[in-house]
């Protein structure tokens, strides 16, 4: 596979439409990246009215952390793995976000042990920060 970014996140997570929100990784150093995705207007998430529901924001999260944990597993050689999301914390919805929004998001990991992650992330349109918080995840190591 070639890893030259960006890149699209269907390579690097397990997630397919309707489920999958994000498109793109677009940065990535180490434990952190940054992913994009385009709200559409028949997002399963996405109300009559044309907002996207705050939940999805949390989701958004949780996929481009998925997304760069895939990357870094692809650039280690190993198969990307499936992950979990266990906890949301502390994420708080500073704006609404509809259909049309080009959304990019900031993720990083904080602490790491045995299959668990802390990862704290926020979600940009433009230069302006819609939602930000703390997600906890397990990813359950590939057998061999």
């Amino acid at each position: 596979m070639d890893l030259a970014l960006p890149l699209p996140a269907e390579q690097l997570m397990p997630h397919r439409p309707p489920m999958r929100l994000v498109e793109r990784l677009v940065a990535y150093a180490g434990q952190e990246g940054v992913v994009e995705a385009m709200v559409a207007a028949d997002d399963l998430m996405v109300a009559g009215d044309g907002r996207l529901d705050e939940v999805a924001l949390a989701e958004l999260l949780a996929q481009a952390y998925a997304v760069v944990k895939g990357y870094g597993d692809s650039l280690s050689g190993n198969p990307v793995r499936e992950g979990f999301l266990v906890g949301i914390r502390d994420v708080v919805f500073e704006r609404a976000v509809f259909a049309g929004d080009q959304l990019r998001i900031a993720v990083r990991t904080v602490a790491a042990v045995e299959g668990f992650a802390v990862a704290e992330g926020e979600v940009w349109r433009g230069d302006e920060q819609v939602a930000h918080g703390s997600l906890k995840l397990w990813i359950p190591e590939v057998d061999a």
